[in-house]
C-alpha cells in the first residue's frame, strides 16, 4: 500500500491463530479502516496480546486479526486514502448509491483491495461466523472530514452534526441478532460509557434499534469493512476519544471488551 507522490509503501500485516482447523467457527477482526481511529489498532493489537486470547479464545475459535487496513493513513492521521477516497465505503464499488444518504459506496481503494485480496488467496472458501470491524467517531469528523465531503462532493450548505459521547455499535438490519449486540454494550459498559440518544432519539442521525446500537442498511450494499464477509454476527464499533469522560486507554479497552462480549456470547450461546 502507497501513495504514488511519495516512496512510502506499508505492506498489510495479519495475524492468525495457531492451529487453524475446519472444526472451529472462524473470526475476523478488523482495525484502522480509517487510520486516523486510533484506538481500532491499538484495540486489536490489545487483543492480540491478551493471554486469555490464546489461552482461551484461540480454542474456541479461529482467529483471523488485521490490525491496520490502513496503514498509510494511520502515518499521516487520515480518514481518507492518498486519493480523497473513503476506505470503508470501498468494499463494494459496484453497491447501490442512494441521493441523500449518509453511507453509500465509493471507488475501490488500495486498502480494500489488499484486503479483499489477502482473504481470497488465503482463506477463499473460509466461512466466516464473526467479524468485527472496530473504528471511532471523533470531533473531527465534524471539524475536518464532514466539511471536507461536502467540499468533495460539491454539497453546499451542509448541516452541522453531533458526535455521540460513547461508545456504540452499528448493526447491519438483515442480520440483527439483538441478544448479541445487547452483550458486547454490556460488556464494554464496564469499561467506559455507552452513548446516548440525541434530542431527536438518533445517534449519527440513524434510528437506534436497541441501548447503544443503530440499525443501518446491509453493510455490504454500503461498501462497508463489516460486509465484506458471510458472517453471520457482524458488526462495526464506535467509541469516543475525545470525551471527557474517557481516555485514550479505556476507549483501547473497550474495543477490546466489545471483541471479548461478542466471543463469550458466542462461546455460551451457539457454541
Amino acid at each position: 500500500l502507497h501513495d504514488d507522490k511519495d516512496d512510502d509503501h506499508f505492506p498489510l500485516f495479519a495475524v492468525r491463530s495457531r492451529n487453524w482447523s475446519p472444526t472451529k467457527p472462524s473470526v475476523l477482526v478488523t482495525g484502522g479502516v480509517h487510520g486516523y481511529e486510533t484506538s481500532g489498532v491499538e484495540g486489536a493489537l490489545l487483543f492480540l496480546n491478551n493471554p486469555k486470547t490464546t489461552t482461551h479464545y484461540a480454542q474456541h475459535f479461529n482467529l483471523l486479526v488485521v490490525p491496520c487496513v490502513s496503514p498509510w493513513g494511520y502515518e499521516r492521521i487520515q480518514r481518507w486514502t492518498s486519493k480523497g477516497t473513503d476506505p470503508n465505503r470501498s468494499f463494494n464499488p459496484e453497491g447501490d448509491i442512494v441521493e441523500g444518504r449518509s453511507f453509500n459506496p465509493e471507488a475501490e481503494t488500495q486498502e480494500s483491495a489488499a484486503l479483499l485480496q489477502f482473504l481470497k488467496d488465503n482463506f477463499d472458501e473460509q466461512k466466516w461466523m464473526c467479524h468485527l470491524d472496530l473504528h471511532e467517531t471523533t470531533d473531527t469528523d465534524e471539524t475536518e472530514f464532514r466539511p471536507a465531503k461536502a467540499a468533495r462532493d460539491g454539497i453546499l450548505g451542509s448541516e452541522k452534526g453531533e458526535i455521540p459521547d460513547g461508545f456504540y455499535l452499528v448493526q447491519d438490519i438483515t442480520s440483527p441478532q439483538p441478544e448479541w449486540f445487547k452483550a458486547m454494550i454490556d460488556n464494554v459498559r464496564k469499561v467506559t460509557h455507552i452513548a446516548p440518544a440525541d434530542q431527536d432519539g438518533k445517534i449519527i442521525g440513524e434510528d437506534i434499534s436497541q441501548e447503544g446500537v443503530i440499525g443501518i442498511p446491509c453493510n455490504k450494499s454500503l461498501g462497508l469493512c463489516a460486509g465484506m464477509t458471510n458472517a453471520l454476527y457482524r458488526t462495526t464499533t464506535e467509541v469516543y476519544p475525545d470525551s471527557p469522560k474517557a481516555t485514550p486507554e479505556q476507549c483501547n479497552r473497550a474495543q477490546v471488551a466489545c471483541i471479548e462480549g461478542a466471543l463469550d456470547h458466542i462461546i455460551d450461546t451457539v457454541l
